[in-house]
Parts: C-alpha cells; sequence; structure tokens
C-alpha cells in the first residue's frame, strides 16, 4: 500500500523559495574581503569606542537640535499629508502616487532638493516628509481597514462622511494612529541622522567627517548622542505634543527661502533626456549604452544584495529573538539584549556598511550583513512582542524543544509577514548604500549627480522607485496567499 503524500504548507514552500533566490544570488555576488589587515582598522575602531572625542558644546548641541528638529517636522508633516490621503486612499490614482513617492528613498530626495535649494533646511524637510507622507498614506489606510466592524451605524443614516470618521472610526483607530506616529519619529531621527552624509548639518554629517578623517573618538560621540535621543524617545514624546514639538522646530530651522526661477527652469531642463536637449544625440543608443553601464549592473546588484541580506536577515532574527522574549530568559538577560538590539536597529544602515566598508573593503559583503544586522534586529524586537503575547501550558517543554515545537510554529506565520514587509526596505536601502562606492543604483546615482547629469540620475532613480513598486506588489501578493493580509499593529519602519 503506497503512503499517503501531503502537500508542503505554503509557508514551507515560500521559505524555501527565498532560501533558493538568496543561493542563487550568492553565486554571482561578489562577498570577498579585499583588505589585507582588516584587524588593525578594527582596533582603532575599538580605541575610539573607549575614547570618545566630543565636539565643542555648541556646535554639538547645533547638530543635536537639527537632527530632532528635522526629524520632528517632518514626521509631522508627512503625518497630516498622509492623513488626509489615506481617506482617497481606495483610489487607484492615490494608491498609485503614494507608492511612487515612499519608493525613492529620502536620501535621492535629498540629492534631488539641495540641486535646487542648496543646503536650506527646506532640502531636508521636503527629502523626508515626501516619502513619509506616502508611508503614512498606506498604512494609516490599513490601519482603517483593519478596524472596520460589521455592527451598525450608530449615526443617524444622513450624516456626512466626516462624522461617520470622527464619531465612529477616530476612536478606536486613534491610539493606533498614535502609536505608530511615534514609532515613525524614530524612524525620522535615522533619516534625518542620514541626510547628514549628503551634506545637511545633522549628527550624520559630523559621523561622515568623522569616518572619512579616521577619527572613530568622534564617531563614537556622535552615536552615543543619536542613541540617546532614539532611546529617550518613550520619556519625551508624546502624540499630543506633537503640534507644540512641530511648531518649536519649524521656527528653529526657518530660513527665507528665494528660489530662483532661472535656476529652477535650467535645472528642469537639465533633467530632461539628452536626446530632447539634443538632436543630435539619438535615442536608441543613448539609452542602450545607458542600460549596460549602469542600468543593468546596478539593478542587477541591488537585487543580489536584497535577496541575501533579506534571508539573512530572517535567519538573524530567529537566532536572536528568543534573547529578548520572556518565554526563554529571564529579565536581566532580556534587558542587555534589549540594549544591545536597540543599538543595532538605532544605528543607520549605511553607518552600519560603512564600518564594514573599512574593514573589509568595497565588495557586496559589507552591504549585506550592515542591511541584516539592521533589519534582523528590528524584527527581532518585533518578533519577541509577539511571541510574549503566547500563552503556553503549565507543562511546556523548556529549551530548545521549546523554540522549535511550542513557540516557533505560533510565530512563524507572523515572521514571514514582517519579512515581507522589510523586504521592500531592505531594497529601497540597498539603492542608497551605493554612495559609499558599493555599485548598486545608488553608486550610478551619486556619480551622475556629482557629474551634473541631473538627466541619468532622475532616470536612474525611477528605475530604482519601480523595482521598488514590484517587489512591495510581490511581498503584497506573498502575503495574501499565506493569508497573512493583516499587518501587525506595530510596523517595523
Amino acid at each position: 500500500m503506497n503512503a499517503k503524500s501531503y502537500p508542503l504548507p505554503t509557508s514551507v514552500v515560500t521559505s524555501l523559495l527565498f532560501i533558493a533566490s538568496a543561493l542563487l544570488c550568492w553565486i554571482f555576488a561578489d562577498l570577498s574581503i579585499v583588505t589585507r589587515t582588516p584587524w588593525q582598522e578594527f582596533f582603532r575602531m575599538a580605541a575610539g569606542v573607549f575614547s570618545p572625542q566630543w565636539l565643542p558644546w555648541p556646535e554639538l548641541l547645533s547638530a543635536l537640535a537639527k537632527t530632532l528638529a528635522f526629524g520632528l517636522l517632518a514626521v509631522a508633516l508627512s503625518a497630516l499629508v498622509g492623513f488626509l490621503l489615506c481617506l482617497y486612499f481606495h483610489k487607484r490614482g492615490v494608491k498609485l502616487f503614494c507608492a511612487s513617492i515612499r519608493a525613492v528613498h529620502e536620501l535621492f530626495w535629498g540629492l534631488l532638493f539641495i540641486q535646487l535649494l542648496g543646503l536650506h533646511p527646506a532640502a531636508g524637510l521636503l527629502a523626508i516628509a515626501i516619502p513619509y507622507s506616502g508611508i503614512f498614506a498606506k498604512v494609516f489606510a490599513e490601519i482603517i481597514e483593519e478596524s472596520e466592524t460589521e455592527s451598525a451605524s450608530s449615526l443617524p443614516p444622513a450624516s456626512d462622511k466626516v462624522s461617520q470618521f470622527f464619531y465612529e472610526k477616530w476612536p478606536r483607530i486613534k491610539a493606533h494612529f498614535a502609536s505608530y506616529t511615534l514609532y515613525r519619529l524614530e524612524c525620522g531621527l535615522r533619516s534625518s541622522t542620514v541626510l547628514g552624509f549628503i551634506g545637511l548639518p545633522t549628527l550624520g554629517f559630523h559621523l561622515e567627517s568623522g569616518f572619512m578623517q579616521g577619527n572613530y573618538g568622534l564617531v563614537t560621540a556622535m552615536l552615543i548622542m543619536l542613541y540617546v535621543l532614539i532611546a529617550s524617545i518613550r520619556v519625551w514624546a508624546r502624540f499630543r505634543l506633537m503640534p507644540l514639538y512641530a511648531g518649536v522646530a519649524a521656527f528653529y530651522l526657518w530660513a527665507p527661502l528665494n528660489i530662483d526661477s532661472t535656476l529652477v527652469l535650467s535645472l528642469v531642463h537639465d533633467m530632461s533626456p539628452l536626446p530632447l536637449r539634443n538632436t543630435q544625440t539619438e535615442w536608441w543608443p543613448w539609452f542602450s549604452n545607458l542600460s549596460s553601464t549602469q542600468i543593468f549592473p546596478g539593478a542587477l546588484n541591488t537585487l543580489l544584495i536584497t535577496q541575501i541580506a533579506l534571508v539573512l536577515t530572517g535567519v538573524f532574527s530567529l537566532i536572536s529573538f528568543p534573547l529578548l522574549s520572556k518565554q526563554f530568559f529571564p529579565r536581566p538577560t532580556r534587558s542587555l539584549s534589549h540594549l544591545l538590539m536597540v543599538m543595532l536597529r538605532s544605528t543607520p544602515e549605511i553607518i552600519l556598511a560603512f564600518v564594514f566598508l573599512l574593514l573589509w573593503g568595497p565588495s557586496m559583503l559589507p552591504a549585506v550583513l550592515a542591511l541584516a544586522i539592521h533589519n534582523g534586529a528590528i524584527t527581532s524586537h518585533l518578533l519577541a512582542r509577539h511571541s510574549n503575547e503566547l500563552e503556553l501550558r503549565l507543562d511546556a517543554s523548556r529549551g530548545i524543544n521549546r523554540y522549535l515545537y511550542e513557540v516557533l510554529p505560533r510565530i512563524y506565520g507572523q515572521f514571514l509577514a514582517f519579512l515581507c514587509y522589510r523586504w521592500e526596505v531592505i531594497m529601497r536601502e540597498t539603492a542608497i548604500v551605493g554612495i559609499l562606492g558599493i555599485h548598486t543604483l545608488g553608486f550610478y546615482i551619486d556619480s551622475a549627480f556629482e557629474s551634473f547629469r541631473l538627466d541619468v540620475a532622475v532616470l536612474l532613480i525611477a528605475v530604482s522607485a519601480l523595482m521598488n513598486i514590484c517587489v512591495d506588489e510581490v511581498a503584497r501578493r506573498t502575503r495574501r496567499r499565506l493569508h497573512l493580509v493583516k499587518q501587525p499593529l506595530v510596523r517595523a519602519c
């Protein structure tokens, strides 16, 4: 009698496909270590960790205040715009618009606005607020959708939509809106820091200066300030105080803005494709050369790094989340582990990549590990919170058996959901590590800006955005196939 065969669960098939794609990408990726003496640089970094070098207090406080002001004002503005957009998110045009603006990383928005506005505070504010508005619109719309109930309306049938929203929906969703807005503030502070790498006077400006000069004591001091700023959010950040904080930030960052119409027209002209500006240039040779030398290699490298980093993110989070979970370890161990994970997820991935780049050289390895560690720390935190909500039997097994048979099977679906949410984020972050010299799309975008080939930069940014939109759609379909349509209320940025 033949044994009956059963199909593999969809979650297992999905996991195997992720792993297979990463192994295939691993074959073609350059993950070599090209430095001969990485330990020498490591010891220099370690010496800097134990001897922070602080800036003069006026300069330090100015960088800290600007980092905080950019993050607060951009998040407040994008939350407001995102809220207005989410009310119409069911319309295809609005949904496509939001997907397009959030698919472009804030660093690329910053490079575009610096061309137009210089180092004016508005450049940094718009660079963060535009993609965040698209993110807020999507998340707010999903929160509203998840809160829908079948209960009959308590308002008269003739009530307008505004009354129905604020009297019926708002009381159910305002806590989730507040929670996500404050969570997005943490992301905004990281984004504000990263914008310092392109010249804005935030903590990131001094971080990059410290790295370039080999002054790791300065790097350590700036990172300590960033960790303190993010770790203290729960103390000083209150949703009801956001309007006040935004007003103070706007007053602090205020500076006259004079936009030269001639410069704007010149930039628009330079952003149009070269064949439109020069009739002697033919379309196909121009695009074909650009595709073979920049678009295809940049997109391929971005995809290779993304898929490997995605699977390593999953591996890292599955290994590390028990350290944060009350199902496995006592409070002292969890507290120390939590501190470590806060540091890892608070450190922008571009900074981690910079550190690994100095140690191992300009291969894909620094980008892969930086993305895996940063995103793995975020996913690990979310998995631990999810596992803490489980109720186990009093006689539940201990140790590895509890992990394999009691906890992991019950949270694995949520783990895949978290991983799908990180997929698009990892691809966005993969593109920007190119400004460090790793040949992703970001490398060619940064090179195009440096040589003032704005038409090439805009085209490459569009390619990067299209890749992110496609990955987001694939992730959405994957969640639907796994019956994981409902999002977790705490999203990872």
